[in-house]
């Protein structure tokens, strides 16, 4: 058995950079320090000022970046900001406000939980976003890459940050490829990414990264002669484009899904706090060019509304308008308190909830509700 100081003294010994990752460090800095791109969540440096935003902005953009462009970002978040200017007033929104105020981000679902997050971040650290990585984790919808996000980026404290357009590109100049899909293992790949940012330069390091992902490093068409990192990247020029597999998703008279609750949404958004919308009305909005109903049409949008409901998007009443049974309001109180998440949700109902909901759609006519964004 090896004794227990020379044990200890291997876990704090770190590995000099080889040469390669020397050049490797030099070319993404140098690179960067000349042509980064200048975001208002983002610190940047030039012949006028330095800015270094606050942690508010970047859990913002870091959430709004998950599933969106970022040049939808840059258009929405200033817009978003001016309605929500502090966390202690994202905390108090409804969720009529916020999803109204996330139009064009996507995945409403989203801006609950980053409402939620605003919440206990008030509730339980005063309104201060905390620097600690494990505080941050115990946020809700707070993951491995947006805790680690908001380390380094908001904090400037040394910390790897992975997230899938950085591991492409570690994969890519680490190993030789062959397709553009491929990519190197996971436990690899950390154990790179904890090595090779530069101490004390984490924020710098990863927003390189990301803009020579975003610019050069592609996920399908890799720009490889125009990339910095070209002569010391294991796969540039080599890279042959992968066929992809579309993913298969539940649709709807050739639609997604998604895309018909994207315009639901849509359509809710636009009435007042007070006033509710009729199902005939939605249903004739949403199959406008039929001129019949089908059976089949009123079953799918009933479940889909039904979700909606479940996940606290969507207000639901009958046409008396006095319909408020105990385990809807069961379900909803456990929505808002993060009991489950508001993506998936579906999957995680009790039998309970199951046959309520199954009753509910047997008995209601779309016909017969009324909706709105829920409050």
């Amino acid at each position: 058995m090896k004794p227990i100081a020379k044990i200890a003294q291997k876990k704090e010994t770190t590995p000099a950079p080889s040469a390669w990752e020397k050049k490797l460090q030099g070319l993404i800095l140098d690179w960067y320090g000349k042509h980064a791109r200048e975001f208002i969540w983002r610190e940047y440096a030039d012949s006028h000022n330095h800015f270094i935003p606050q942690p508010y902005l970047v859990l913002l953009s870091e959430v709004m970046l998950q599933q969106t462009q970022t040049s939808r970002i840059q258009e929405k978040l200033p817009e978003f900001y001016r309605t929500f200017p502090s966390i202690e007033r994202l905390s108090e929104a409804t969720n009529a406000e916020i999803i109204k105020a996330w139009e064009g981000l996507g995945y409403n679902s989203r801006a609950l939980r980053l409402r939620d997050c605003a919440k206990a971040v008030v509730e339980r650290f005063s309104g201060i976003i905390p620097s600690d990585y494990e505080e941050l984790l115990s946020l809700p919808g707070i993951g491995p890459y947006t805790a680690s996000a908001l380390v380094a980026f908001a904090f400037h404290k040394d910390i790897a940050v992975v997230d899938v357009n950085i591991r492409r590109v570690y994969s890519r100049i680490c190993s030789v490829l062959e397709t553009t899909a491929d990519t190197m293992p996971e436990a690899d790949c950390t154990a790179f990414a904890e090595r090779i940012y530069p101490k004390g330069k984490a924020s710098a390091w990863h927003q390189a990264i990301m803009d020579i992902g975003a610019l050069f490093c592609t996920a399908r068409a890799p720009k490889c002669p125009l990339c910095p990192l070209q002569s010391v990247c294991a796969s540039s020029h080599q890279l042959r484009e992968a066929v992809r597999i579309k993913k298969q998703e539940p649709t709807f008279e050739g639609k997604p899904n998604r895309i018909w609750r994207g315009r639901i949404v849509q359509i809710l958004r636009g009435l007042e706090a007070s006033e509710w919308y009729s199902g005939e009305q939605l249903y004739n909005q949403l199959f406008s060019a039929s001129l019949f109903s089908t059976t089949a049409r009123e079953q799918w949008l009933l479940e889909i509304l039904t979700t909606l409901e479940r996940e606290a998007i969507v207000e639901i009443n009958t046409d008396n308008r006095q319909r408020a049974s105990k385990t809807k309001k069961q379900d909803r109180a456990r929505v808002h308190s993060g009991e489950y998440a508001s993506q998936g949700a579906s999957s995680l109902n009790s039998p309970a909830q199951n046959t309520a909901q199954e009753s509910l759609q047997k008995e209601t006519s779309v016909y017969s509700l009324f909706l709105r964004l829920a409050s």
